[in-house]
């Protein structure tokens, strides 16, 4: 049983970004005023510095409660109330801080407010928009606002409503650029693909909240879910060509499927890679601590569901290893620095499922907070040196930038040893605490989850020193004129990356073991497991002997090493060989540069039939031909054609036939009423 703490500060949390969105969007909508600049920036910044500082005052409250106590709870007003009796159906608009909701809310507002910061100075010399300056922020306001309702959201229909926000801004700050057709095309297609992840989750909903109607117990708040969940354990559904299946099954696969689309898991991963379209801040924001993660926080929001059922974890854990494996293959053929750190994104969040799959939830959400910071450090890096090099991304043209900006190059650095898993930074600890939930659990096929896993290790450094040589060392290769102009970013930009580089390197501390006797067990073996384990399910409790996680710490940190020394010595000592490479295995390249044809799929399956039935059915046939030809312009001709050619002939202009006309009316009438 859960002791709830009640607090009034968490509203202030969620509320603060959302005021200054409101503010920005009345300014610029209705008002259609100027605002200064220096008022831009203090409210955006300063509303998600005050939630990150409030954040932090409530994790305080927390870790002072008394260990039966681990919920703040701030219910606000009863937000939808149906129904009579034992089915009266109450959803609060209540906002839950326990230790899980905690360090998302950390992370999303203390990573966030270092994008609000950094977005003031790389959006500042941006022409494109006489308001684009405050729209930006007033977007970024509101994608923070949205992301902290998914993550404090005390029920299932709150969350939702977090995971709809979400989508609808990143749909808006991935087309900002909107004049550009194709940052247009890219927003349009983030927010379609997510919507049918958007409709697993939806179905899950229902599933969930039908089976616990049925057992007399129609809840939404997931602490009441989890008190009554043991009650639908056993239940079943009948599936339409399926027969029978558990709910527990059924409703788990459901909203794995809403996590797939929001995490760009395979095979809804397409829409991520073109999610770089946006600013540099844009992109930060989605793949390091919002968007993105929402999908793994669900799942361990969730864990107890999914701990209920192994074939659906068996589903989790095998769709993130292969979608990090297949992420990890893309990224080390793209040229364009964002498109490797996004296909690098896709890969690190298959991670992130594969632990969760396994029932390392602890182990998931580690990795989650470690990969934010490094992974906002290596974009906002990139940034700074796309702006550096005015909006150049492609890698092709960059080369000994080491000389030329020397800070980014050693911040950027830290990034890149920190997702190459090179001890003591953080990606080390985090990864290897993944790598241990696969090796010891029970899910089918765990040895080869394993593998892929640590085959993903080496490709990841392989990859991402692959991107440290072709932009800091080696021959430059920079535009002659360009090269006198490239220089540091200003204060507004280099200090975030500060913040993160030290995070990046320091976060991994957390994991380290907090006693060293012959076994630890993977959930409770460091002190983040431990903070995190009273609200996630025991699924991933095995024991493991300290020999079994020092040999696969090794092993990851040797697969780690070798692909930072081949990509070594293919970039730097014989860069020759890549080129040489390609020619020996042309079919592969391609494939890999073509992204396995996936979109080509997708297009010639899903989106030209679909622009056919479109354009020929429904636009040629139904909409012109039968709706406006018959239904529209039809009636008009019908009405033009009984007046032009019946009714005219009664206007003769005549007196004399009016009155003839008249009296032949007056004897119908007579004779009418005669009979």
């Amino acid at each position: 049983m859960v002791n709830v703490v009640e607090s009034d500060q968490l509203r202030w949390i969620v509320l603060l970004p959302l005021l200054a969105a409101a503010y920005h969007g009345v300014m610029l909508g209705i008002v259609r005023r100027p605002t200064p600049r220096w008022l831009i920036v203090g409210l955006s910044c300063g509303s998600v510095l005050t939630s990150f500082m409030l954040s932090c005052l409530a994790f305080w409250e927390l870790i002072q409660l008394p260990a039966e106590s681990n919920l703040l709870l701030d219910d606000v007003y009863t937000w939808i109330g149906s129904g009579l009796g034992a089915e009266n159906l109450t959803a609060e608009l209540a906002l839950a801080f326990d230790p899980l909701a905690a360090v998302m809310c950390l992370v999303v507002t203390g990573v966030g407010s270092l994008i609000h910061v950094y977005s003031v100075g790389y959006m500042e010399g941006d022409q494109r928009d006489d308001c684009g300056f405050q729209r930006f922020f007033c977007y970024l306001n509101l994608f923070t606002f949205s992301m902290l309702v998914l993550v404090l959201g005390d029920s299932l229909v709150l969350m939702f409503l977090g995971w709809e926000g979400v989508g609808l801004c990143s749909y808006l700050l991935i087309g900002f650029w909107y004049m550009d057709s194709h940052n247009a095309y890219c927003g349009s297609k983030a927010f379609i693909v997510n919507r049918v992840g958007d409709l697993g989750f939806l179905v899950g909903l229902f599933v969930l909240f039908g089976a616990l109607s049925e057992a007399g117990t129609p809840v939404v708040a997931f602490r009441d879910i989890a008190a009554e969940f043991g009650g639908i354990v056993d239940a079943t559904v009948r599936l339409p060509f399926l027969g029978e299946a558990r709910v527990v099954t059924v409703a788990a696969l459901c909203f794995f499927l809403g996590a797939v689309g929001k995490s760009a898991q395979l095979p809804l991963h397409v829409w991520l890679p073109d999610a770089m379209a946006g600013p540099t801040p844009v992109s930060a924001l989605i793949h390091a601590a919002t968007m993105v993660t929402a999908g793994v926080y669900m799942v361990c929001r969730m864990s107890f569901l999914y701990a209920a059922s192994p074939e659906a974890s068996a589903v989790v854990a095998w769709t993130g290893a292969l979608t990090a494996l297949f992420g990890a293959t893309l990224a080390i053929v793209q040229t364009d620095v964002k498109k490797v750190l996004a296909y690098s994104t896709v890969s690190q969040l298959g991670y992130m499922f594969l632990a969760a799959g396994c029932g390392g939830f602890s182990a998931a959400l580690f990795h989650l907070g470690t990969h934010a910071f490094f992974k906002a450090l290596l974009f906002l890096g990139a940034g700074s040196v796309i702006l550096a090099l005015h909006h150049e991304q492609d890698t092709e043209k960059m080369g000994g930038l080491r000389r030329l900006l020397p800070v980014t190059h050693w911040l950027f650095l830290v990034g890149v040893l920190a997702i190459g898993g090179v001890p003591p930074l953080a990606g080390f600890f985090s990864k290897d605490e993944i790598l241990v939930a696969a090796y010891v659990s029970e899910v089918p096929g765990h040895a080869w989850l394993y593998r892929i896993g640590l085959v993903t290790a080496g490709l990841t450094a392989f990859y991402m020193w692959r991107l440290q040589c072709r932009m800091f060392y080696g021959r430059s290769r920079v535009e002659p004129g360009l090269r006198e102009r490239v220089e540091e970013p200003d204060g507004w930009m280099s200090n975030p990356l500060w913040i993160l580089a030290s995070l990046a390197a320091l976060a991994g501390f957390v994991g380290l073991p907090q006693a060293w006797g012959d076994v630890l067990t993977v959930s409770d073996s460091n002190s983040l497991a431990n903070f995190v384990s009273p609200v996630l399910a025991a699924g991933g409790s095995h024991a493991v002997e300290n020999g079994t996680e020092y040999g696969v710490a090794l092993r990851s940190l040797a697969a780690s090493l070798a692909g930072f020394g081949l990509a070594h010595f293919f970039y730097l000592r014989r860069p020759e060989l890549p080129g040489k490479l390609r020619k020996a295995l042309p079919s592969v390249h391609r494939l890999l540069v073509h992204k396995y044809y996936v979109d080509e799929l997708y297009d010639a399956v899903l989106v030209r039939p679909l622009v056919a039935l479109s354009e020929r059915v429904l636009y040629r046939g139904v909409d012109a031909k039968l709706i406006d030809g018959l239904g529209v312009e039809g009636t008009a001709r019908a009405v033009r054609a009984l007046a032009a050619h019946g009714l005219k002939y009664a206007q003769t202009g005549f007196s004399q036939s009016y009155v003839f006309l008249m009296l032949l009316g007056a004897l119908a009438v007579v004779g009418y009423l005669v009979r």
